[in-house]
């Protein structure tokens, strides 16, 4: 089930939310918004039914590298050589954001290593700066890491949390991208490396430019499912029905797409016994 918020973040949820037991959050890159890689998220949830796809889209604000044009961005992007990108105005900001979107799904019962951080190019950027930088006492490493034509930001101020050297990163990158060089990508798994990282994975895409085939898309549902296989111990905790308020339970059954079910409804207890027989898979 698929839904927008007023912000702009996607929400592609299973069909029957009691099913979840894993969560991708996927960040789109510089001037994009959710939308750039909702089919992208549709096809790999097809493959991956118990997986929540959470997409968010950037603040708007001005880009120095764009003659200051305001756009989505998670972080103010100065230029593209080594040297401009130590300048990420907004990048903590932006990484306290992904922080607080993976305790939320941490508050609702999935572990950390059950969540993938992903994302296109600067969103790319954003998951790799944060992932590896999440508080170790939060939790055990993320499931994965996945960057799409992406790099390291900021690296003078990049160093791996203790106890997430392991963490699983997956990089693809076009051989042909004129904007995010090949160098670049290089030297990113590179510096993360040598930081700690041990266990960083690089793929080059002959011909491909700024952007992502089939078979990229391929190789990152490979991933994703060796790193977030099924897992139903892994469930998410929800309120039980009988414990919500009418308003809860209309919220919850909206949600679930059961507006049809509900109508005609009036006493609490239908509305109670709605939504446990969704969830107990027998509508």
């Amino acid at each position: 089930m698929t839904t927008t918020r007023k912000d702009g973040t996607i929400t592609i949820t299973p069909q029957n939310e009691a099913n979840q037991s894993a969560t991708v959050i996927i960040c789109h890159g510089l001037g994009d918004s959710s939308e750039g890689f909702s089919d992208v998220a549709e096809h790999l949830s097809s493959k991956l039914p118990y997986a929540k796809f959470i997409l968010p889209t950037a603040p708007v604000q001005k880009v120095t590298m764009n003659m200051g044009m305001a756009m989505a961005s998670w972080y103010d992007i100065v230029g593209l050589d080594k040297r401009s990108n130590e300048f990420c105005k907004g990048i903590d900001e932006s990484q306290s954001r992904l922080a607080n979107m993976i305790k939320a799904e941490m508050d609702m019962g999935i572990s950390r290593n059950r969540i993938v951080l992903a994302g296109f190019s600067q969103g790319g950027a954003l998951s790799l700066y944060t992932g590896m930088q999440l508080p170790a006492v939060d939790g055990p490493p993320l499931a994965g890491i996945v960057v799409l034509s992406g790099y390291l930001p900021h690296s003078s101020g990049f160093n791996i949390s203790a106890g997430l050297e392991g963490t699983p990163i997956w990089h693809g990158h076009g051989a042909a991208d004129p904007l995010v060089r090949m160098e670049a990508a290089q030297e990113s798994k590179k510096v993360v490396t040598e930081r700690g990282a041990t266990d960083y994975t690089f793929k080059s895409y002959a011909g491909l430019a700024h952007s992502v085939n089939p078979q990229e898309i391929s190789d990152v549902l490979a991933f994703l499912q060796r790193v977030l296989p099924p897992d139903n111990t892994c469930k998410i905790k929800l309120k039980d029905p009988g414990e919500m308020s009418v308003k809860e339970l209309k919220g919850a059954i909206a949600k679930a797409g059961l507006g049809r079910q509900a109508v005609g409804l009036m006493e609490k207890r239908e509305f109670v016994d709605l939504l446990r027989q969704h969830r107990g898979g027998k509508l």
